[in-house]
């Protein structure tokens, strides 16, 4: 053997360091080495390196530091089945040559026609680990970073600036506020299976980032966040895989969050039923859609659904605070407050300035999205500073750069509305017109019209709404309603948007206006409940009423006894209705 010793028959092999103890030694050797090493490097070690990782020190490991396996990036729990058929002689013995060496650091690494290394299968949570692990280091990195390198940085400022702790978490206190349920849950690390359900800048993808925060400073749980935009069920079934062996070996749960989760189907969705439902994995899905459309009603049952609102003004204004005071910028009026500024003030670079009504402006104009606010202040300062690095240079250099609304305004162009023509919004929007118009509200009318033709609405979608609209809900209180919308429809289809947008508007203040009666449209519901309802086969027209085109219906008494009602001066008294409905008033009915 390579170290000289022989391994017992029932030797087990460490998942963390890669060697063998007995069976009745294993248990207390896992302990010391799960926590010193508590979590898979981020880094891969260098070909050839046989160094073991500093402060990990095994029991019973040999005295010759060559006779050590290599470090290996990946926990051996990972791996498939392949490392684990060679046995310790093979293994020790492939130390001897550098090539099998060099495939034992190389392991779960495929090549591809050019020679270079390509993760496989078997990287996968390697991938995934440097993958959660890089955004973590490097939203620490930018909090080390000085206001003026975050300011020049390529980095979005929303991504600098993410929130690691629920202090920092705005906007979101019906949810996560103090004394609720989901705090206390957080708090204790009890995480149960979430669905995210918001409007983008929100902050779910935040929310999922300081409970993974939370899970690696308690080492309760390991996170893996995947982007069902990028992923596929191969991607969940590996990352299930490895949450179960670390389930049996370790006895640490896994966190899966998986962003925009209404991407996957409904067959990728039940990938995740039975692993969810045993508590092998803790899902939590982030969608912008309603999940009562998109996701799975097995997967809903399983998962708690929070609904996070658009943020408020208020808490945009208190996002945009902390952002100016960790990037050094002084708001006109209380900058003094700012300790960063005045640390600034002594530097080389000139002092940068904002005037309280642009951050205002941000608030306003962002719609409740953080992640356009924060990156729109950033695109306002960084245009600032350059342009006064251009304009002055040397000892004439401005000593001072003021951010003013219009340059905000400028960075910001808030060109959209949030509005989406085949999501839930589009329903609620339609819904809000039809009742302000019922309500007889021409303002709210005009504004939810408004609302859903800036957002892109089809102007036809709308005229269609009205001509059905004149009918139920103004009916016959204003019989020229009816006409009025199916003009607006008709003009519409002539010119289409945007001209066609004040004439909609006309019609929509019309109806608006117009007495309303919605006699017809239940009268006609009685109907078609009396139909539905009635038992038996339905009755037969009554004879006098039937046309009677020929002699043979003429002799089976068609029509015989209809009068006409034109031939009479007066009321006419006859029957219209079946024997079985006489005397049926459809506009007072009730179903009995």
């Amino acid at each position: 053997m390579a170290n000289g010793m022989e391994s017992a028959p029932d030797a087990v092999q460490c998942p963390v360091c890669l060697k063998d103890f007995a069976s009745g030694t294993i248990n207390g050797h896992l302990d010391v080495c799960l926590t010193d090493r508590r979590e898979p490097p981020l880094k891969k070690p260098r070909l050839g390196s046989t160094a073991e990782p500093p402060g990990v020190k095994c029991p019973g490991s040999g005295s010759s530091s060559a006779a050590a396996p290599p470090s290996s990036p990946l926990f051996s729990m990972f791996k498939t089945s392949k490392s684990k058929a060679s046995g310790p002689g093979e293994r020790n013995a492939s130390l001897s040559t550098k090539q099998p060496a060099a495939s034992a650091v190389n392991k779960g690494v495929k090549r591809n026609l050019s020679g270079e290394e390509e993760p496989g299968h078997e990287a996968t949570e390697e991938v995934q680990s440097q993958h959660s692990g890089a955004n973590r280091q490097t939203v620490k990195a930018s909090r080390e970073l000085s206001p003026r390198a975050l300011m020049t940085s390529n980095r979005p400022l929303a991504e600098s600036l993410r929130p690691s702790t629920l202090e920092e978490y705005f906007g979101q206190n019906k949810v996560v506020g103090q004394q609720t349920l989901l705090r206390s849950l957080l708090d204790s690390q009890e995480v149960p299976s979430l669905i995210l359900w918001g409007p983008p800048g929100c902050g779910k993808t935040t929310l999922a980032h300081i409970i993974a925060s939370g899970s690696k400073k308690t080492g309760t749980a390991r996170f893996v966040s995947l982007s069902a935009t990028s992923a596929s069920t191969s991607d969940v079934r590996e990352v299930i895989k490895q949450a179960q062996n670390e389930l049996r070996l370790s006895k640490r749960k896994t966190i899966m969050f998986v962003d925009e989760i209404h991407r996957f189907n409904k067959s990728q969705q039940d990938t995740f039923l039975p692993h969810v439902e045993c508590g092998t994995v803790t899902l939590i899905g982030a969608t912008t859609e309603n999940p009562s459309f998109q996701v799975n009603a097995a997967l809903l049952s399983r998962c708690r659904v929070l609904v996070l609102e658009k943020l408020s003004v208020e808490a945009m204004a208190s996002i945009l605070d902390r952002a100016v005071v960790r990037l050094g910028i002084g708001v006109l009026g209380r900058e003094a407050a700012n300790p960063r500024q005045r640390e600034q003030s002594d530097a080389h670079d000139p002092k940068i300035l904002i005037e309280e009504k642009a951050l205002d402006t941000i608030a306003h104009l962002c719609d409740g999205d953080a992640r356009a606010g924060l990156n729109g202040l950033q695109l306002a300062v960084q245009a600032q500073v350059s342009s006064s690095r251009l304009g002055q240079s040397g000892p004439d250099a401005a000593r001072e750069i003021l951010v003013k609304e219009e340059h905000v305004k400028e960075g910001l162009q808030r060109s959209h509305i949030l509005y989406d023509r085949a999501g839930e919004e589009h329903y609620n929007c339609i819904s809000a017109l039809h009742k302000s118009m019922r309500g007889s509200d021409e303002n709210a009318s005009l504004y939810w019209l408004g609302r859903m033709l800036e957002g892109g609405e089809d102007p036809l979608y709308v005229a269609r709404r009205l001509v059905r609209f004149a009918s139920e809900d103004v009916g016959m209180a204003d019989p020229a309603a009816l006409p009025q919308a199916v003009s607006a429809f008709q003009a519409c289809h002539f010119i289409g948007m945007p001209e066609c947008e004040v004439i909609l508007a006309q019609c929509v203040v019309y109806l608006a206006r117009a007495p309303k009666s919605v006699d017809v449209y239940k009268a006609y519901g009685n109907v078609k409940a009396c139909l539905r309802n009635h038992s038996g086969p339905l009755p037969s027209v009554p004879l006098h009423l039937r046309n009677a085109p020929t002699r043979l219906m003429k002799q089976l008494g068609y029509a015989k006894g209809y009068k006409y009602n034109p031939a009479f001066s007066g009321a006419v008294e006859q029957q219209y209705l079946p024997e079985e409905l006489q005397g049926t008033d459809f506009f007072t009915w009730t179903q009995s």
